[in-house]
């Protein structure tokens, strides 16, 4: 339980940082601000022309008489304009990732860099970036619909159906979140896919910490905007404590900060003091094998009344 307040704790310190550095916080506004026009004029247009399109995927209600023509048609009309909703607010932080891909990447290396150590770069051209950024974020998708479809059919088994299974609706949101914000970190250390999902997957208490909380928020119209560019911080500073911190461990010979051996880290002596004097020299061991005189070499001289301790 303790990763899951830390994970909440990473949130609040992202959008801690973005707010006391202003410059960023507007240089990451840009692309949610792009993506919620397009989103905007996208489900302008659905509402505007959704009851079109009830009657046209409907031709077999035209005969129906009032009220069950306008009934129906209008109970389809409210799913599909939910349905859209629904799609926008899955979809937008994939689609905002992607357009905001560059901005993202500068954001989440200027907190690297504020915070000190590596600043990791993935190496990669702008378009092949954009490409497994499109790639990952499709596969994110078709396991969130995945899930979405099999959560809504538990949805109409009694009592759990309104209880338990919108909780684990929002848990798989939030997981799946996590995971788009932290592959901004990641994909700049080189971590593909998988290994995200597995390393996210070991912490799931941390992801679900950081995740679902967002997701509770990005229900809120505008306020996905606004806190993207804290969430692509409070990532950041996640990864660093999901990869970075074991590292500098190992890079340290498997000691914690206080000099003691990392749990189950293999032993290696403590380095000297660096304000130890010189080491004393030892005196020669007396029962120590003298090497054999290599061949050709001045052999000592030997006493010729002497031999093995027996005189001649």
């Amino acid at each position: 339980m303790r990763d899951l307040g830390a994970g909440f704790r990473y949130l609040l310190k992202g959008q801690r940082w973005v707010a006391t550095h202003g410059r960023w916080f507007g240089f990451g506004l840009l692309p949610g601000l792009v993506t919620l026009v397009l989103y905007g004029g996208a489900l302008f247009g659905l509402a505007y022309g959704a009851d079109d399109l009830t009657a046209w995927a409907t031709p077999f209600a035209d005969d129906w008489g009032s009220p069950w023509l306008g009934l129906f048609r209008g109970f389809l009309t409210a799913l599909v304009f939910a349905l859209g909703l629904f799609l926008a607010v899955v979809t937008f932080t994939a689609v905002t990732l992607l357009v905001g891909q560059p901005f993202y990447e500068s954001l989440s290396e200027q907190v690297d860099r504020s915070e000190g150590g590596d600043v990791p770069e993935s190496g990669l051209p702008l378009w092949r970036e954009l490409w497994v950024s499109a790639r990952d974020s499709l596969r994110v998708l078709v396991r969130v619909a995945f899930y979405g479809i099999v959560l809504f059919a538990l949805g109409f088994v009694p009592v759990i159906g309104q209880t338990v299974i919108p909780v684990l609706g929002f848990c798989v949101s939030g997981f799946f979140l996590a995971e788009e914000l932290t592959a901004v970190a990641l994909q700049r250390r080189g971590v593909e896919f998988k290994e995200r999902l597995a390393l996210l997957r070991g912490r799931r208490m941390l992801a679900l910490g950081f995740g679902v909380p967002l997701t509770l928020a990005f229900l809120v119209p505008f306020v996905a905007v606004f806190l993207m560019p804290g969430a692509v911080a409070g990532a950041t500073l996640l990864v660093r404590d999901l990869v970075d911190e074991p590292e500098a461990g190992a890079r340290d010979g498997g000691r914690q900060p206080d000099g003691e051996p990392a749990p189950g880290a293999p032993y290696t002596p403590p380095s000297p003091h660096p304000y130890a004097g010189p080491a004393a020299p030892q005196p020669p061991n007396p029962y120590a094998v003298r090497p054999p005189y290599p061949q050709g070499a001045p052999q000592p001289p030997q006493n010729p009344e002497w031999n093995g301790g027996r005189k001649a």
